[in-house]
């Protein structure tokens, strides 16, 4: 196999990890919408930690990125 199609199938299958981490940062929101509906009383305190889980999730969708960019350009 060529090593330049090798790379970017291996950049390929890293991108994977960001639609990945948007379908749980969707699963996250439409969780907290649906507990929120059904206990508003608990929606309040439950409502930072919705953002810390979402911002880990794009901290991965963020580091698959970066291992795509350096499978493309430094590897």
């Amino acid at each position: 196999m060529d090593p330049v199609a090798a790379k970017y199938i291996g950049a390929g299958l890293a991108c994977l990890g960001m639609g990945l981490a948007a379908m749980g940062v969707g699963n996250i929101f439409g969780n907290y919408l649906s507990g929120a509906l059904r206990n508003p009383s608990a929606a309040d305190s439950q409502f930072g930690r919705t953002f810390i889980g979402a911002a880990l999730a794009e901290g991965l969708g963020i580091f698959a990125l970066v291992v795509a960019l350096v499978l493309l350009f430094v590897a």
